[in-house]
């Protein structure tokens, strides 16, 4: 992939310093076969491959996000919460998905690891900001899982911080739990200035 950047042509992107690739809750248990799959979950994963090989190919950070559940947790159906259990801390289903090539650098952060406390977004009670301004991180490029939670909230906290975003329109999947969620969170940042690419290339 040889991208060049769509600030200068809208139709092409580029990685430069100063960017890095989240790659947002590539869990079992967002997977087909887990306990809260996301219909059509495990595409995204040699698509998401292939930008985290552009990043290490250009030397630049790989960030992995995940929800990392205490037993009992506020979200789940047995606490009142909309889901059922999923991503417990340690348990199988809460592992990457075996397929996902993460460097071995990779920086993870762990989510929602409250018992009390829900957290879409990837920024929420985690030291993201921080990793990112200590390693002079301008741009996001995120995908992963899913598009009308926790891609759209982390979306949402990135452009509130000022970062500039871009949305791997192919390398992202929604629950729909009410028909169009997705499509309206793709709306939603969109609206928000973030920008939609794909692996050729071209703005989405």
């Amino acid at each position: 992939m040889n991208p060049t950047t769509d600030t200068l042509d809208p139709e092409r992107w580029h990685v430069q310093p100063g960017d890095v690739l989240l790659v947002t809750d590539i869990q079992n248990d967002f997977l087909p076969g887990g306990s809260l799959a996301v219909a059509g979950g495990d595409d995204v994963v040699p698509i998401l491959n292939r930008y985290i090989g552009e990043f290490v190919a250009h030397g630049l950070p790989v960030y992995a996000t995940r929800d990392w559940h205490p037993e009992g947790h506020c979200s789940f159906h047995a606490q009142g919460g909309p889901w059922p259990v999923h991503c417990v801390a340690g348990t199988q289903g809460a592992e990457f998905a075996a397929t996902l090539r993460l460097p071995t650098d990779t920086t993870v952060i762990s989510k929602a690891t409250l018992w009390g406390q829900e957290a879409y977004s990837s920024f929420q009670g985690t030291d993201l900001n921080g990793r990112l301004r200590a390693g002079g991180i301008r741009r996001l490029f995120i995908g992963g899982l899913a598009t009308d939670y926790c891609v759209l909230n982390t979306v949402r906290d990135a452009r509130h911080l000022g970062y500039e975003v871009f949305v791997l329109a192919d390398a992202i999947r929604a629950v729909d739990v009410h028909p169009g969620d997705g499509q309206r969170a793709e709306a939603e940042m969109t609206s928000l200035g973030a920008r939609r690419i794909t692996l050729s290339g071209r703005a989405a």
